[in-house]
């Protein structure tokens, strides 16, 4: 077992379907008071550390880009608890919400468009390895490289582990064959180099 292994299962995930949207919801408790959690979410010299370069005006009805990722438009911005911004598409809502001490939610609601209702195993991993940056950030082990640390066997393994905990939570909720083709989209996605079961 890796370093990374241990951390998949100190997060908590949810998929909701409701109208025409999923609503995927990661919850990770974090090593630091709420406005330190925010600055890491919000100062771009600090979101560059653990997550991508970002650019562009950070204000409620401002544009950014996130480099080789996404564009979007800021929504909602109360410091210290909660950020609301377009990511993508215009009805592609990501929220971070923050409480207590300190426990980050992040939903992300996408349209049941994408991949007949599976876009818990199109955004989830991404997410949950972004969030288990921030938190290695927070608490000063965040590897000098996240992106090849990703991208290692290691980092691999954990965003699988992650894809199945995702699966999980969508069991019930589309059918099982798509589910199980959604699974191996994500899987040659996420985790490109490891074996697949014949």
């Amino acid at each position: 077992m890796s370093e990374l292994d241990q951390h998949v299962d100190t997060a908590r995930r949810a998929t909701r379907v409701a109208g025409d949207y999923s609503h995927v919801l990661l919850v990770r408790d974090l090593p630091a008071p709420a406005g330190e959690v925010w600055s890491a979410l919000t100062e771009p010299d600090r979101i560059s550390r653990w997550f991508l370069p970002v650019s562009g005006d950070l204000r409620v009805g401002g544009a950014f880009t996130v480099e080789g990722n996404a564009e979007g438009e800021v929504l909602v911005c109360e410091p210290d608890s909660l950020l609301r911004v377009t990511y993508g598409a215009p009805d592609s809502v990501v929220e971070l919400r923050l409480s207590g001490s300190t426990t980050l939610e992040l939903e992300h609601t996408v349209s049941l468009d994408v991949a007949d209702g599976a876009g818990a195993l199109y955004v989830g991993p991404g997410w949950d390895i972004s969030m288990l940056w921030l938190l290695k950030h927070l608490d000063g082990t965040l590897p000098d490289d996240p992106v090849a640390a990703e991208n290692s066997l290691a980092g691999q393994r954990y965003s699988a582990q992650a894809v199945h905990r995702w699966a999980d939570t969508l069991t019930g909720l589309i059918a099982p064959d798509a589910l199980a083709s959604a699974v191996d989209e994500s899987l040659a996605q996420y985790a490109p180099d490891l074996p697949r079961p014949a």
